[in-house]
């Protein structure tokens, strides 16, 4: 039996940001717990030159939901990076489930092949869909929700293994 386009992506992109959202709960408890406020936890740094806690969230968002629209063939559906809030990050990764959810099998199965082009500040980035997914999409999206743990964690989060990766 042969993995999918579909198989690879969007399971794996509900299961991340799930586990982030998890994540993110545990880290606002614990800021609530401690008294330290959404603010100062929502931009704290692992280091000085990083992005804080809130971007990595939008970013991990961003990846995912624009994973799923470029493999289907479609423009992604925007969303304005302006969370201040643990609840604004919370609507904003059940909006980003949600619209990924909406994708079906067919859309994106078949799409190894399909053209792909990203903006970025150098310029255009053309992938073919598979090395897309492959090697764009979900190492930035792991590498987001990886730091947005590590923030967390540096923070005195309560956090293991398991709260990252999900129970089996």
């Amino acid at each position: 039996m042969t993995l999918s386009m579909y198989q690879a992506s969007v399971p794996v992109f509900l299961r991340t940001l799930a586990n982030l959202s998890h994540v993110l709960k545990k880290g606002e408890a614990h800021a609530k717990s401690k008294d330290v406020t959404p603010e100062v936890m929502l931009q704290t740094r692992l280091i000085p030159d990083m992005l804080p806690l809130v971007r990595q969230v939008q970013i991990a968002t961003d990846m995912a939901k624009n994973g799923s629209a470029r493999l289907a063939g479609v423009e992604p559906l925007k969303f304005e990076d302006n969370e201040t809030s643990f609840d604004e990050l919370h609507a904003r990764l059940e909006r980003a489930i949600d619209y990924i959810k909406s994708f079906k099998t067919e859309q994106i199965d078949g799409s190894e092949a399909r053209a792909v082009t990203i903006k970025s500040r150098n310029g255009d980035i053309n992938f073919e869909g598979q090395a897309y997914l492959l090697h764009f999409v979900l190492p930035n999206l792991f590498f987001h929700c990886t730091t947005a743990y590590n923030i967390l964690r540096t923070a005195g989060v309560e956090l293991g293994k398991t709260d990252f990766i999900g129970k089996a």
